[in-house]
């Protein structure tokens, strides 16, 4: 990764069942965010299993993306801009016995990601949806 692409934040993860929360900046959504940071989690329309192994497909089919980490309830990836190599940290999270994804995805660097979070989470919804998971 280059210059632009920041550190890896030590913190990610879920904890206590919840991701770690949104920075103050606008470059970031979270589903689980009360504030302008929020976005609708992802409906896990069959089986946990069924919904994770259709997540990781789609990323691995996205340019550009890489998955750091996975685990039956969650899944770690990192997403580098095309031209310049800014990296965003995308994480997924399955609640025990629910029906919802937890989202989160921010940019490492900078102030303002020009709405590139939102619209990557909302992709990732409808190719989602397009799976039936």
């Amino acid at each position: 990764m280059g210059i632009l692409s920041g550190k890896r934040p030590a913190d990610l993860g879920v904890r206590n069942g919840n991701l770690k929360a949104a920075p103050s900046s606008p470059n970031a959504v979270s589903s689980q965010a009360t504030d302008a940071h929020q976005i609708a989690s992802l409906a896990c329309k069959g089986p946990q299993e069924q919904a994770m192994k259709a997540l990781k497909a789609i990323i691995e089919g996205s340019p550009n993306a890489r998955i750091v980490e996975t685990k039956p309830d969650y899944l770690y990836a990192e997403y580098a801009s095309a031209l310049l190599g800014f990296v965003d940290d995308v994480e997924f999270y399955v609640p025990p016995n629910a029906k919802i994804i937890h989202v989160r995805s921010a940019s490492r660097l900078g102030y303002s990601d020009l709405g590139v979070n939102r619209k990557r989470i909302e992709a990732i919804r409808e190719r989602l949806d397009q799976a039936g998971a």
